[in-house]
Formats: C-alpha cells, structure tokens, sequence
C-alpha cells in the first residue's frame, strides 16, 4: 500500500482544513487507517483512526470533538476534516495504514505515507 497525502497549509485560529490521503493498491478497504502528527521537537502522537468500514473511529482526547476522520472505499481515500483549529495543532501530518481491521491508537502501522505541514497562526 502507497500513500499520498495532499498538501496541508496555513490557516488562522478557529478557521477549517481538510486534510486527504490517496492509497493505491486493492486492499485499502480492509485496512484500517489513522492520522498522526509530529509538532516540532516533539515526538510523533496519535490523531484519529478508523476502522475499515469506516463504521469505528478514535480520536486523541485532544482533538476529540473538532477532527472527524472519514474514508471513501470506493475512492480509495481517507480524509482529516479539522474545525475549530489552534496554534497547537501546527504540525507534520501523516496518514497511515495497518492491515488490522480495527485501529485504536496504539501499536504499530503497517504502511506510512508522506507528512504534510500544517500551520495554524494565532
């Protein structure tokens, strides 16, 4: 599995974004997927994931309530809507995938994609 996610950006507090990553290969649809991010001199921390239906999604306490992950089988793609955003959040944003069906934020993935920024001014 490849991924690709697109270009972040810049976006001011309190403004939206929507992240998306593109998989290839035909088993996209049973893999769980998640989002993770990487502030700078910190480490990389779990975002949101979802399971493979779609029907399962985790969320990291800090962002629970303004990020919703969704995915499209059919388009092989997973989305990263972000609302009510803060400086806190600027960071390198990356889409994964585990061969699981279920992800909950903890243990490894399988498949990384390349980080995009993300930078959220004050």
């Amino acid at each position: 599995v490849q991924l690709q996610a697109c270009v972040g950006g810049l976006v001011q507090a309190g403004g939206s974004l929507r992240l998306s990553c593109a998989a290839s290969g035909r088993t996209f649809s049973s893999y769980a997927m998640g989002w993770f991010r990487q502030a700078p001199g910190k480490e990389r921390e779990f975002v949101a994931a979802i399971s493979w239906t779609g029907g399962s999604t985790y969320y990291a306490d800090s962002v629970k309530g303004r990020f919703t992950i969704s995915r499209d089988n059919a388009k092989n793609t997973v989305y990263l809507q972000m609302n009510s955003l803060k400086p806190e959040d600027t960071a390198v944003y990356y889409c994964a995938a585990t061969s699981r069906t279920y992800y909950s934020g903890s243990g490894p993935m399988d498949y990384w994609g390349t980080g995009t920024q993300v930078t959220v001014s004050s």
